[in-house]
């Protein structure tokens, strides 16, 4: 059963025969007539086109994603209208992360899996680690676990993913975050020294002197 099978399960119930049917949920992807659905039609088409030519554009994710939230909160027949715009969001990130060169979907899709499947999650968003030679999706992908209250596995992702010569600053910057929030503060310091290996040394200063700040803070929680 799919992840998104699962969430719609959820919602209608805990046996299958509770489940809402096909014919009356609403479609999160389907077009409108009338209203302000006809410019959301066209716009969508422009979104789309976008994203055919970028999958990893951001701005015009999170715009189509809006509209198909919106479609969904007016069309649901379920009794979590926040569920089913879930649900649609997932749809258009599992379309859109069908491209190998797809990260910033692969992101979302970790996001809103990461309590329900929280294994496939963690796949997820090691592929879109791996799909992003920036370091961004990385810095991306420990951001989201970090705000999920999971500190020990976005450690334990940057740790199989970063690259501190080639990555971008602040992927290794959610990283030694990563490892204070976890308790690991030797580790953090470590990987805090990894971090003069990027070459923008100017910039590493900046931020090396505020992540200092933070592993003495949590050193001097410890010594308490």
């Amino acid at each position: 059963m799919s992840l998104l099978d699962k969430l719609r399960r959820r919602v209608a119930g805990s046996t299958p025969s509770r489940l809402t049917p096909a014919s009356k949920r609403a479609d999160p992807t389907a077009k409108r007539s009338g209203g302000h659905g006809h410019s959301d039609d066209r716009r969508e088409d422009a979104l789309r086109a976008r994203l055919h030519d970028d999958p990893n554009d951001e701005s015009a994710f999170t715009e189509l994603a809006g509209i198909v939230r919106r479609r969904a909160a007016e069309g649901h027949t379920e009794d979590d209208p926040r569920r089913a715009e879930d649900d649609a969001v997932w749809a258009l990130a599992e379309e859109m992360a069908g491209s190998s060169r797809a990260w910033y979907p692969l992101l979302e899709l970790g996001r809103l899996s990461i309590h329900d499947d929280r294994e496939g999650a963690m796949r997820r968003l090691s592929t879109a680690a791996e799909r992003d030679p920036s370091g961004g999706a990385l810095a991306s992908a420990l951001a989201i676990l970090r705000e999920e209250g999971l500190p020990g596995d976005a450690l334990g992702l940057g740790v199989g993913h970063w690259r501190p010569r080639e990555h971008r600053i602040d992927a290794g910057s959610q990283l030694v975050h990563a490892a204070v929030e976890a308790g690991r503060v030797g580790e953090a310091r470590r990987h805090l020294e990894a971090l003069s290996a990027h070459p923008d040394s100017a910039r590493v200063e900046v931020v090396r002197a505020e992540l200092e700040r933070v592993i003495a803070g949590a050193e001097g929680d410890r010594g308490h």
